[in-house]
């Protein structure tokens, strides 16, 4: 009955005199108080069993005061502000009222009042047990509070409670979440074997996921298949993740294998992480597939297709996927308006994504934030409008990032317009920028215009401040389900002749087809010979000509880049992949090129 008293069901009612025959009269009352507190659906009725412990006086009894706290604190209906109201009024709390109390402040993202209250278990001089200490470490995760952490740390071997698989288990989050990997596998490498849960595996391997660290992700997810763990959903995630970012789409394919044969069913978060998998792999119509199969649509799986779409220059589905949006009733978000304006971004359609722009703002509501400002300056900018541009940052509510300027920055380069790039830098720098991509973006627009003095200033300014020894550019290919790195004039692999001398045999080849190498991108002042000579040897070669010594023929072949495709590059792969008969797609920091009879998906505006 609505608004009914939960005291008022007939069996429920607690006997106030007389005895029970089977049962001490006041271990049942205690007991059927308890079994109130169970059959709780709301603070109100809560506060009527509390109300009732009170009148029975039984809240000094233990038990029933630890049940009180907790079903209050650790309730999703619960109030932790009644539950502190309460603990205060135990006179003499145990180890289990505290770790209820804490754990009850996390739950509730209270989380320095989490340790706050462990300090005040050490001052009543109640000692941990080792169901304190992973819920003070999932705090100090949350917080990413390294010194909390470390003196808790400290604290378990302390008090004999650091071989715990729980602890152990929760330090290698903790360490994660905090950014200490290192540590996080020294733990984990100190477990037997035999004591190592799916919990553990799933930390560790959480704990690389968010350090970035995608290939040693795999490792892992492949040692813990051979022991024999069966993998949660989180794991898979994660490892859809590293599939995502390495662009290894066999591995992620077979990823999506195990989650069919291992999982009863998909949820929409996983669902729309093996879209977003697909779609960053190359595998587009696989994703759509998915899409179009989706039980549930909803922003996130939106935005993910929208975008993904968009990178692969693919603006026109991306843009029918969005009025389908509107049509079915799901409101566009800020995320998706990003989608939508890169879409319009990497195909050059500047006058849809001016419109777009108006329609965010003044038929949805939008308030652009400076990640839509960046897409429509990198949209002028690469269309050549860079006065445009400027005047659109100058009109910003908000002051422009760094995000910003190196947009526009990289348009100066592509249009070799020093005077707007200069004034870019000038602004970049001025927001202490330590990047060292940023001034290699004004030194390679000073060495485009032939201004070597320029790029010697650059240069030294650079070495003054450490950033010479930037990350190199480099390519991943993914050949028989296994990952190769490669950068430019690699000596250092394994099959290092057989792919000289497949490159040797690549630019005859060329050579016949036309090619000559475009040695304007190499920006150094050195000889044509020596120009030629290192643009012969960049990554993205090495890797096609692994790819097609040790992939069947016809075979597609599919590249990771962490840095944009030069234009030499863009020009090679196009002939190698009519030549070789070989479809050739290449991830690079910005988009998808899809090389094909010796085209490229992006119809070369890029």
């Amino acid at each position: 009955m609505v608004g009914s008293s939960v005291l008022h069901h007939p069996k429920l009612l607690i006997p106030t005199h007389g005895k029970c025959p089977e049962y001490d009269l006041s271990l049942k009352r205690e007991e059927e108080c308890i079994f109130l507190l169970k059959k709780c659906k709301c603070m109100e009725e809560l506060k009527q069993v509390h109300a009732q412990i009170l009148k029975l006086g039984l809240f000094c009894k233990s038990f029933c005061a630890s049940n009180l706290v907790a079903t209050c604190a650790l309730s999703e209906w619960g109030s932790m502000d009644y539950a502190c109201s309460i603990f205060k009024h135990i006179d003499d709390p145990s180890s289990f009222e505290f770790n209820t109390m804490i754990r009850g402040h996390i739950k509730h993202m209270n989380l320095e009042q989490a340790l706050f209250t462990y300090l005040e278990m050490l001052d009543s001089g109640i000692e941990p047990d080792n169901f304190t200490y992973p819920a003070l470490l999932k705090a100090c995760a949350r917080l990413s509070a390294l010194k909390q952490g470390l003196q808790i740390h400290g604290q378990t071997i302390k008090l004999g409670f650091v071989d715990d698989v729980f602890v152990q288990n929760s330090l290698i989050n903790m360490y994660g979440k905090c950014g200490e990997i290192k540590c996080s596998c020294v733990i984990f490498e100190q477990m037997e074997d035999s004591r190592k849960t799916i919990a553990s595996w799933s930390a560790v391997i959480t704990a690389h996921a968010n350090m970035g660290l995608w290939s040693k992700c795999l490792r892992l997810f492949g040692d813990m298949n051979q022991i024999g763990f069966r993998a949660e959903e989180s794991i898979l995630v994660n490892v859809l993740s590293a599939c995502t970012h390495l662009g290894a789409l066999d591995l992620g394919m077979c990823t999506h294998g195990y989650l069919l044969r291992n999982l009863t069913g998909l949820n929409v978060i996983v669902e729309t992480s093996l879209i977003d998998m697909y779609i960053k792999c190359g595998f587009v119509d696989k994703a759509l597939f998915l899409f179009e199969k989706l039980s549930e649509r909803n922003q996130m799986s939106y935005s993910v297709v929208i975008s993904g779409l968009a990178i692969h220059g693919r603006a026109e589905e991306a843009l029918k996927i969005y009025e389908q949006m509107i049509e079915q009733g799901t409101k566009p978000d800020d995320v998706i308006y990003v989608g939508v304006l890169n879409a319009c971004n990497h195909t050059g359609l500047v006058e849809e994504g001016l419109k777009f722009f108006d329609t965010m703002r003044f038929d949805h509501g939008i308030q652009p934030t400076i990640q839509h400002y960046g897409c429509m300056v990198d949209l002028m900018g690469r269309a050549g409008m860079l006065n445009e541009a400027i005047e659109l940052i100058k009109s910003m509510p908000m002051e422009p990032n760094d995000v910003l300027w190196r947009s526009l920055l990289s348009a100066c380069k592509i249009h070799k317009n020093v005077l707007i790039g200069e004034f870019a830098a000038k602004n970049l720098f001025r927001l202490n920028s330590h990047n060292a991509s940023d001034y290699i973006l004004i030194s390679n627009t000073y060495a485009r215009a032939q201004r070597w003095e320029d790029v010697s200033i650059i240069r030294t300014e650079m070495a003054k401040k450490g950033l010479i020894n930037q990350v190199p550019g480099y390519s991943l290919v993914e050949v028989k389900k296994k990952m190769y790195k490669f950068v430019s004039n690699d000596m250092s692999h394994s099959h290092c002749d057989e792919i000289y001398e497949m490159l040797h045999q690549m630019e005859w080849q060329l050579k016949f087809e036309g090619y000559c190498p475009d040695t304007s991108q190499v920006l150094l002042d050195v000889d044509e010979d020596e120009k030629r000579q290192r643009l012969s040897s960049h990554s993205q070669k090495l890797a096609i000509a692994f790819a097609l010594i040790h992939t069947s023929y016809m075979s597609r072949i599919r590249i990771v880049r962490n840095v944009r495709m030069c234009n030499d590059c863009h020009t090679y792969t196009k002939l190698i992949s009519m030549i070789y008969e070989r479809e050739i797609t290449v991830r690079d920091r910005n988009r998808f090129h899809h090389f094909k009879d010796g085209t490229c998906s992006c119809r070369d505006y890029w």
